[in-house]
């Protein structure tokens, strides 16, 4: 059965995304409507964006939601912000939608597919791979950048037999010290009135934790950021947290809560309480706090700063994909 490509606006990609009896995989944060849409009226309001959308017969099988620059298409998004690229597709079409796909493309000129932050189990290195060898297409694959994540136990004490014994006794260490230092609460913004406040906190410890981190959050940035927060806030999946040390904030956390997974998308903390490892404390609270909501995978995303392998995460390499079409 042929698969038929038709293009369709935002909007019907949003109403898409919110049936969720479609059938289809939503299992890339990064591509859902909310995000997608604050990244393109942030970074790219006057981009040309194409929603390109493959049936059979009635049923929608793939959607690639495509920013077109000259003869280049690429995913809507960055890798400054967006930590993973892929297409939406039902399953078992992978092939057949990337194949109609690529078809599309070649129809309307579009020379080249340019995909980065690409997971190894993600549509594009699975079914776009065999899709484009089979077409005739030039597919080159390099190496990205490093993601980390961990699956997920049922308790937090299996969660620290699982780490290393030195790493287990750090981070055991490291809550002694703290718990020591005064009383520690680690509490989750609730209200969405509160998040402007929490907004503030966390811009504020971002730029005082790290010189990189200061030059990163430019005024463009910040803006993305506040906007993010407060739309993701309203669709349920975003998981601010604060901790607290003597009912001072040490530390500030935004993760999204999405099926089954927490994301850490960023973390901040005071310098002044870096000797109390509140930076990295922050981290544990957030991996207990999935466990106890029954999320069975943590990931910690892009980069490969070292509290993420002493938290027990598990390297995974992104990729970055060229299509000649």
């Amino acid at each position: 059965m042929d698969c038929i490509i038709t293009e369709e606006s935002f909007d019907w990609f949003t109403a898409c995304w919110q049936d969720n009896n479609n059938g289809l995989s939503w299992d890339n944060f990064f591509v859902i409507p909310p995000w997608l849409r604050v990244w393109q009226q942030v970074f790219a309001p006057e981009a040309r964006l194409c929603f390109l959308v493959g049936r059979q017969e009635d049923r929608v099988i793939g959607i690639a939601p495509l920013r077109i620059t000259e003869h280049t298409a690429s995913i809507i998004g960055n890798p400054d912000v967006c930590d993973y690229a892929d297409f939406i597709v039902a399953p078992e079409s992978g092939t057949e939608f990337c194949t109609a796909l690529l078809d599309t493309l070649k129809q309307r000129e579009i020379e080249y597919l340019d995909l980065v932050s690409v997971r190894p189990d993600s549509v594009v290195m699975t079914s776009m791979r065999e899709a484009a060898q089979q077409n005739g297409c030039e597919f080159v694959c390099t190496k990205d950048e490093l993601t980390l994540e961990r699956d997920l136990p049922v308790t937090w004490d299996e969660y620290l037999q699982s780490l290393s014994s030195k790493q287990r006794h750090e981070v055991r260490r490291k809550l002694r010290r703290l718990e020591e230092a005064g009383a520690v609460d680690y509490r989750f913004i609730e209200d969405v009135e509160a998040v402007p406040d929490f907004m503030d906190l966390f811009l504020r410890q971002f730029v005082e934790s790290r010189d990189d981190k200061a030059t990163f959050m430019t005024a463009e940035m910040e803006k993305f950021f506040r906007y993010m927060a407060d739309v993701i806030f309203k669709i349920g999946s975003l998981r601010l947290s604060v901790l607290e040390l003597d009912n001072i904030p040490v530390a500030a956390l935004i993760a999204f809560d999405y099926d089954d997974v927490t994301y850490l998308y960023n973390s901040a903390y005071d310098p002044k309480y870096s000797s109390l490892s509140v930076g990295v404390l922050s981290k544990a609270f957030c991996i207990r706090d999935s466990i106890e909501r029954g999320k069975k995978k943590f990931d910690f995303l892009k980069g490969d700063e070292r509290y993420k392998y002493h938290l027990g995460g598990q390297e995974v390499q992104l990729y970055r994909c060229q299509i000649t079409i």
